[in-house]
């Protein structure tokens, strides 16, 4: 199975790849560009969390990896996060788990926060924010503007060194 296709402004940026200028403008013509004009909590997300979405939502479209497409997935970080948070307080003020009932409750609320933590973990990866998801992310720089050539330049190109 061979690897997953990258947007053409990933390898430019990664500078791995030789492609020629057709193949750029070809690839460049047929990706797929959404737009991160409305990003806005879905109605799903509890209204409790909006403030959090719009936190993290405003820096991810800042850093150019966050299109109208994504605030679905957002919405389940921040629900997953959200249970994960409750069932740890839930957890904090179990006091007596030397008792088997009591312990057997904790036990179940653990593998409550155990779900809700890889759930959260993993969303955030895929997000870039987690330090491991952000190092798999490369956005693209922006191209410096090429300074005017001479007219010895424009006469021998790159054969002057």
């Amino acid at each position: 199975m061979g690897r997953a296709k990258q947007p053409i402004s990933l390898v430019e940026a990664k500078g791995r790849k030789h492609l020629g200028k057709e193949e750029i403008a070809r690839r460049k013509a047929t990706e797929v560009r959404a737009k991160a004009d409305n990003v806005n909590p879905p109605e799903t997300l509890p209204q409790r969390l909006h403030d959090r979405f719009y936190h993290y939502a405003g820096q991810l479209v800042e850093l150019g990896i966050m299109t109208n497409l994504d605030t679905e997935a957002l919405a389940r970080y921040l629900v997953a996060q959200d249970h994960y948070e409750r069932v740890s307080e839930q957890m904090e003020g179990m006091q007596d788990i030397k008792n088997p009932d009591a312990f057997e409750n904790y036990y179940k609320y653990s593998l409550l926060q155990e779900r809700f933590f890889k759930q959260a973990r993993a969303l955030a990866s895929d997000l870039g924010l987690t330090i491991t998801g952000r190092a798999k992310l490369v956005v693209p720089a922006p191209k410096e503007k090429e300074k005017e050539q001479t007219p010895e330049e424009k006469l021998f190109g790159k054969a002057l060194g």
